[in-house]
């Protein structure tokens, strides 16, 4: 299985380019610098889920205009992933990482610095933006840079920074507002982000090559009507989970556009494609590489269980138990531990145990919300750090142990040619669902609050629980397509031609 798999992720797009494809000996430092961005980007969807009070009395706003400083990042995140990965691949990494640094430390500023909720609100749906431009980059680096067991390791060590941000953000949110003060602490939430970005930019400007050589004769036309129907797409899907946490229960029509533009965009995508253009999203990835599109639903349902977790605890642990910030970020912190052990692990193990470690992973994340549904909801505040930790700790390392495998063999067989884009589109798939499932847990959480908090904690675990088990089924179901049965190998897919 070992081999099988890597010759499946050693595949580049075009026999010549196997031949001439040398390894660069900077790769893991590019990979390094490459991360401290995917990591800033990725920490700001969740450190302000420890600051959502501060906030709320620091700005004197009411709760749905701080829901849309936390979703509007989402949102603006979401509709740029795909449209940031194919421009990456269109122009080079190194120039759209340093565009997209540039916007998210000044956006990043100018929420720091903002003297009202409105302000806040616009600059924060410039950062969601800026770092859909960024966050791509890191999986089509990965594609460039990496072949074979070294591209699953790469891939671990991604799928880590994805784990430990999320988990990690209630953290290092909770010891920001602790060592700067409750009014205006929430403000250096985001101005850390400025010296942090300045010294990652003089490492991509250094580092990150400008462009990969290629023996392929490459298109680099955008498409940019491909670009606008896929954002009116997510647009339709996220506006109204966004929307709908303020009580706006009429943004619910706006789902009617999602098949309507999602039709349309594929029929676009697939005329370009039959004329000889570059597509935005190439459709034969969907049709042709069952493992991606596996991938992609495992991986967006996986993060609509598991996201909204850390939300409604952060929540529930300071307006139902009293816990300060800091408190609430260390008692979540054995999440962030836990991810950070599984990520890389699994990120070394996955060819030889492939599509299955993502099952057994879910079925311990899933072992661990279970758990704390029993045991640490409705717990007396006394001692419960004790109950907590390790079945927090369990959670985060099955998360951590999904997280790295699914990118790996999602992305397996894409060309290197469409890892931007291919990357960005599975990205789009875990932003939207962390998206919907954050807004279904917090008003799960919100509608059951009046039969106390511990209930209507254990209320919202359960539902965490079921999606995780959607998941489960996903997964099991590409392990079967994959390995065609439990006991087999893992047989190659055929990539698009």
């Amino acid at each position: 299985m070992t081999e099988d798999v890597e010759r499946r992720a050693a595949a580049p797009s075009t026999a010549a380019e196997e031949a001439d494809w040398v390894p660069d000996p900077r790769r893991w430092r590019i990979l390094s610098v490459s991360l401290v961005v995917g990591f800033m980007s990725l920490l700001d969807v969740s450190i302000v889920n420890v600051a959502v009070p501060s906030m709320q009395q620091g700005l004197d706003a009411s709760a749905s205009a701080i829901q849309w400083v936390v979703s509007g990042y989402l949102l603006a995140f979401g509709l740029t992933l795909v449209a940031g990965g194919r421009l990456g691949d269109a122009y080079g990494r190194r120039r759209m990482m340093l565009i997209g640094l540039t916007g998210f430390i000044v956006s990043s500023a100018a929420v720091g610095f903002a003297p009202n909720v409105a302000l806040v609100i616009v600059a924060r749906l410039v950062q969601g933006a800026m770092a859909g431009l960024l966050t791509p980059q890191n999986s089509g680096l990965v594609q460039d840079l990496f072949r074979g067991s070294e591209r699953a390791r790469a891939f671990g060590v991604f799928g880590a920074t994805v784990s430990v941000s999320s988990a990690a953000g209630p953290v290092i949110g909770g010891l920001i507002i602790a060592a700067a003060g409750p009014d205006n602490g929430w403000r250096y939430l985001f101005l850390v982000n400025v010296p942090i970005g300045l010294v990652a930019m003089l490492g991509v400007a250094r580092l990150v090559p400008a462009r990969l050589p290629t023996t392929e004769r490459v298109d680099n036309r955008i498409d940019v009507v491909g670009a606008l129907l896929l954002g009116v797409t997510v647009l339709c899907l996220l506006y109204p989970v966004v929307s709908v946490e303020g009580g706006h229960r009429w943004t619910l029509l706006v789902l009617v556009g999602v098949p309507v533009f999602a039709w349309v965009f594929v029929r676009w995508e697939r005329r370009l494609r039959e004329a000889g253009r570059p597509p935005l999203l190439d459709v034969g990835l969907l049709r042709g590489l069952p493992g991606y599109t596996n991938g992609l639903l495992v991986g967006s349902t996986y993060f609509a269980g598991y996201t909204g977790i850390l939300l409604v605890l952060s929540v529930y642990l300071q307006t139902g138990l009293g816990y300060a910030p800091l408190q609430a970020g260390f008692l979540l912190m054995p999440f962030a531990l836990g991810s950070a052990i599984a990520a890389p692990l699994s990120g070394r193990i996955v060819p030889r145990f492939g599509r299955r470690l993502t099952v057994i992973a879910l079925a311990v994340t899933m072992s661990g919300v279970g758990l704390m549904a029993l045991f640490v909801a409705g717990h007396d505040p006394s001692g419960l750090a004790w109950v907590a930790a390790p079945v927090m700790f369990l959670t985060g390392f099955g998360g951590g142990a999904v997280v790295s495998p699914n990118l790996t063999l999602t992305l397996a067989d894409v060309p290197p040619r469409m890892g931007g884009a291919a990357g960005g589109a599975l990205q789009t798939g875990q932003r939207i669902g962390s998206a919907i499932g954050a807004a279904v847990l917090m008003t799960v959480y919100q509608a059951t609050l009046a039969t106390g908090a511990g209930t209507a904690l254990r209320i919202t675990l359960s539902t965490a629980f079921v999606v995780l088990g959607v998941a489960l089924v996903m997964s099991v179901r590409a392990y079967r397509h994959d390995d065609g049965v439990f006991d087999t190998e893992v047989s190659p897919s055929s990539t698009p031609g």
